[in-house]
């Protein structure tokens, strides 16, 4: 009975051994570039440019969001529009058509990993899941700008040709 204790706490000493070994080593392989958007950015705007050139609020006036990515290239990202109204029943279960509308279009949410291309400007999401199914196992391209603390990016065209574009500031 001992010895099968003592056999665990070996093997458990071992692959904690190991772990500890490889995250260093796993964090030399990450290209300098995901060490560059690396950490906890909040969301500034989440607008739309429109095919008439102007630009408008995409998730109302004041709209949240956090994305974080880490040293590896992992990533989550959420944006939710402040305005969303609450549910009347207050059960997510007995919600009312209109309800689930604007909890579902006043929201995005995926995660998954990104690569970065600094000579050529983009970022690529390559989504794991996401609150919209269709972009599970997608990879979507973005052009960015990165100035200070402050990214900048463009999804591309919706449909309509309306183009979201989202601004993040590094949290320190």
């Amino acid at each position: 009975m001992k010895a099968t204790a003592v056999l665990k706490a070996c093997a458990l000493s071992l692959f904690c051994l190991l772990s500890a070994l490889s995250a260093p080593a796993a964090l030399a392989d990450a290209s300098p570039a995901a060490f560059s958007l690396a950490g906890t950015w909040t969301l500034v705007a989440a607008d739309v440019l429109h095919a008439d050139g102007t630009r408008t609020r995409d998730y109302g006036a004041a709209p949240k969001g956090l994305l974080m990515i880490d040293a590896l290239g992992r990533y989550s990202l959420q944006i939710f529009k402040a305005e969303r109204p609450r549910f009347a029943s207050g059960d997510k279960a007995t919600g009312t058509p209109a309800e689930y509308e604007a909890a579902v279009m006043g929201s995005s949410t995926h995660f998954g990993t990104i690569s970065i291309d600094p000579a050529a400007g983009t970022l690529t999401f390559h989504i794991e899941s996401a609150s919209f199914p269709n972009w599970e196992g997608v990879q979507q391209q973005r052009h960015y700008e990165l100035k200070d603390d402050v990214l900048t990016y463009r999804v591309p065209p919706r449909p309509n040709g309306d183009t979201p574009v989202s601004v993040w500031r590094r949290l320190k």
